[in-house]
């Protein structure tokens, strides 16, 4: 028999799939930092500030559990988490193609909805594989801010393209 999980008493697999979890808020939290700085719209820069302070605040949340469970406190401070190497892959391409682009608005959030397909992908996966753990409000209220992020990314994707 499983044994019950608690906040405090997270099985391995969850621990991990909450690690994956604060590496993607951390690269998000970085990519949208980078998405304000090559803007040029000052209502883009306050919405991509924004969600770049959600995801580090999400990191965090999450990160207390993997610091309580895992016993590795560097999962409390974002600054001490490089990411994925997909992840700053990611962030050079979005900056790449922000400055050729000279800060374009349509550019900048095509590279943001992208990112925001693969961290919506992550939580939908970590809340099927990791149903029933003492994390599932906190997944599932996270990936509502998420859904709603990704939303708004592609509807102002789709707004600018049209604009062009």
């Amino acid at each position: 028999m499983k044994p019950v999980e608690t906040p405090a008493a997270l099985s391995q697999e969850t621990v991990d799939h909450i690690k994956d979890l604060v590496r993607i808020n951390n690269d998000s939290s970085k990519g949208f930092a980078d998405a304000a700085d090559v803007v040029e719209d000052p209502e883009l820069k306050k919405l991509f500030s924004d969600m770049s302070e959600q995801r580090k605040r999400f990191a965090g949340e999450l990160g207390h559990y993997v610091a309580v469970n895992d016993n590795d406190e560097s999962m409390l401070s974002i600054d001490n988490l490089s990411g994925t190497w997909k992840g700053t892959l990611h962030r050079w391409w979005q900056d790449l193609r922000g400055k050729l682009s000279g800060g374009d608005a349509y550019a900048v959030l095509a590279e943001a909805e992208r990112c925001e397909d693969r961290i919506k992908a992550c939580y939908e996966q970590t809340i099927k594989e990791t149903a029933g753990s003492p994390l599932s409000d906190v997944l599932h209220k996270q990936y509502a801010e998420i859904k709603k992020g990704h939303d708004g990314i592609r509807d102002l994707r789709d707004a600018a393209k049209a604009c062009n």
